[in-house]
């Protein structure tokens, strides 16, 4: 008992500290994935499991399984089974060893109730809440894990809400759609928005739209010009690469010459420097 405890601890203060994910058991089934610092109970394997970049989990600190504390932000689900000829440890041994090893990174129980744990355990830049849940006295057990952290903005505008907008003013401008500084390159990070256009263009297939690039005035103002005019047509390139047809579609630089804010301030020049699409 002493030399299985000790063993976990050391896994888990090891996993814990790490910043990349935990080496895959050979026994985990096909895309699966371990917590990068929460490591499992010595003798099981993973089952199913699931990591979502911001969802909520109810963590239940109540013995009414629908009353509980929501919690939002980085989430990990990890589904354990032991192993074939493996000792199988009681209830109490893996929620105790799980909590002995959060307690020595300074956590906390939050509340146990039968075969059910909550620990809160400090982060450099916020909390992490952690429930296991264990079956059939130990065979099976279930880690649901929160990152508490607000979530981050992907998408600027959902296809709908463009649609609604072009209907209303004629016109929608997106300043989600960004470019490598100084260049036409579109940054990864403009997919989500990308996809939102496309599928703007799908849902409506009479739809034509100009895109128009803007940028803020810093620099030469025929340089400006000319780099809004490739990045606009950096998007209709885009779109077309999606299958959309260009016949639906056209491409206009206006520089810093239309502003929308204060060029004077950093808020002001980043909403200057956007990309709008105008119905024609």
């Amino acid at each position: 008992m002493k030399s299985t405890f000790t063993r976990f601890i050391a896994l888990f203060l090891i996993a814990f500290s790490a910043t990349a994910f935990a080496a895959k058991d050979p026994a985990d089934l096909e895309d699966t994935e371990e917590h990068p610092e929460i490591t499992r109970f010595p003798g099981f394997y993973i089952d199913n499991s699931k990591r979502n970049d911001f969802n909520e989990f109810q963590f239940a600190i109540k013995a009414d399984p629908d009353d509980g504390v929501t919690k939002e932000g980085k989430y990990w689900f990890v589904d354990y089974i032991l192993k074939d000829g493996v000792r199988q440890p009681s209830t109490v041994e893996l929620i105790r060893n799980y909590e002995n090893a959060f307690r020595k990174v300074g956590g906390s129980l939050v509340k146990r109730h039968g075969e059910v744990a909550v620990f809160k355990v400090p982060r450099p830049d916020g909390e992490r809440w952690v429930q296991i849940s264990v079956d059939n006295g130990g065979y099976r057990y279930q880690l649901n894990i929160v990152d508490v952290a607000a979530m981050t903005q992907k998408v600027e505008f959902s296809a709908n809400e463009m649609a609604a907008a072009i209907k209303a003013n004629g016109f929608v401008a997106l300043t989600g759609i960004v470019f490598d500084t100084g260049k036409a390159t579109i940054k990864p990070e403009s997919e989500a928005l990308l996809a939102e256009v496309v599928s703007l263009l799908k849902n409506d297939k009479q739809l034509k739209l100009s895109v128009e690039g803007h940028t803020d005035n810093v620099g030469d103002k025929k340089m400006n010009a000319d780099l809004s005019v490739k990045r606009a047509e950096s998007v209709v390139q885009y779109l077309g690469s999606k299958g959309i047809e260009t016949r639906r579609l056209k491409s206009a630089g206006k520089g810093d010459t239309v502003p929308v804010a204060d060029n004077r301030t950093e808020d002001g020049r980043a909403r200057n420097r956007r990309v709008e699409l105008v119905k024609f």
